[in-house]
């Protein structure tokens, strides 16, 4: 079968990541395009990661008929407006998290693809890793008896990095790190949310810098969630039950994961299967459902976008963090 053409909107760092599983992919997808707003960035790019084509445009690449999926990793900022010309030419599109720099954005850009009927999803990756499906299959064994409290922290010093701290860029923790923290919370703990109590600490530019977070759910359980891009490095979660606990190691790409019991006795260490880098695994799903003739992908669906931009965006009002391009009809 014909392997699914992939090209790359952006030639920066995290594309590097997604180029890397692309090239040991093997026949399934193509390495075939990548596009800077430089073409020398561009044709540098593909001449490095083996990439067929090379254009020194966003437009031109959205143009190109032959390709099947594009993977756009742009700032925050720009994954609407980047998405949005993808979709109109009618390119499957998979958009790096954040999906975009609020619900708004979100909502229109996944109408637009529905209207036309054009693939749309998310790129978190931690939602399309075996890891996943690992500690939901321990949680329905009962490992851990009755889930009570979620905790999970992402905290990386990175407020020297320009983008991280640039209101115009979308720049702060929360969409950057926090949104791995909500992220493990919904999948395991789903987002029956009755109760927030939140604090977000702002640098001078305005963005988030360090957030804490607390949900209460309908059923009593609680999860505690923090992120911060001045302190650390943390990156870990842990369940909690009557029974026992579940930890995790690295929440956006599980790295590890134990099950102890009540008395905190390591109990069991499931192996997580070898990996590429772990961006394979949204690739392979865009594919099996661009295949299928889905509009989404089962792991990330849309209402699931929705979700998390909305529950970003309410953190962000109760902060008071506003970008400068939220215009009225993207208003918080």
């Amino acid at each position: 079968m014909k392997p699914i053409n992939m090209a790359i909107m952006g030639a920066g760092n995290i594309a590097r990541y997604m180029a890397t599983a692309l090239n040991g992919l093997g026949e399934q997808v193509c390495a075939y395009g990548v596009a800077s707003r430089s073409m020398d960035k561009a044709e540098a790019f593909a001449k490095e990661w083996h990439f067929q084509r090379a254009y020194g445009s966003y437009e031109e690449l959205a143009k190109d008929p032959a390709v099947d999926l594009v993977y756009i990793a742009t700032p925050h900022a720009m994954h609407y407006e980047n998405a949005r010309l993808c979709v109109e030419h009618g390119r499957a599109v998979l958009v790096e998290k954040a999906f975009t720099a609020n619900a708004a954005q979100a909502r229109e850009l996944i109408r637009l693809a529905e209207e036309r009927k054009v693939f749309l999803t998310e790129a978190i990756w931690t939602r399309y890793t075996p890891a996943r499906q690992i500690v939901e299959n321990l949680l329905a064994e009962g490992v851990i008896g009755k889930p009570l409290s979620l905790e999970a922290e992402f905290s990386v010093p990175l407020s020297h990095k320009r983008r991280m701290y640039d209101p115009a860029l979308a720049g702060g923790a929360l969409l950057d790190l926090g949104m791995y923290c909500l992220t493990f919370a919904s999948m395991y703990f789903g987002n029956a949310i009755t109760d927030v109590t939140s604090r977000g600490e702002r640098l001078d530019t305005g963005v988030d810098a360090t957030d804490d977070i607390t949900y209460t759910y309908e059923d009593g359980r609680k999860a505690r969630l923090r992120t911060s891009m001045i302190t650390g490095p943390v990156n870990r979660g842990e369940i909690r039950g009557t029974q026992g606990y579940i930890q995790v190691d690295h929440l956006n790409n599980f790295s590890a994961i134990r099950v102890y019991d009540a008395e905190g006795n390591l109990r069991r260490q499931p192996e997580i299967p070898d990996q590429i880098n772990g961006y394979e695994y949204e690739v392979l799903a865009c594919v099996r459902a661009l295949k299928a003739g889905a509009l989404e992908c089962e792991e990330m669906p849309h209402s699931e976008t929705l979700e998390i931009m909305e529950q970003m965006d309410r953190l962000r009002r109760d902060w008071g963090v506003v970008y400068p391009f939220e215009k009225p009809a993207f208003s918080l």
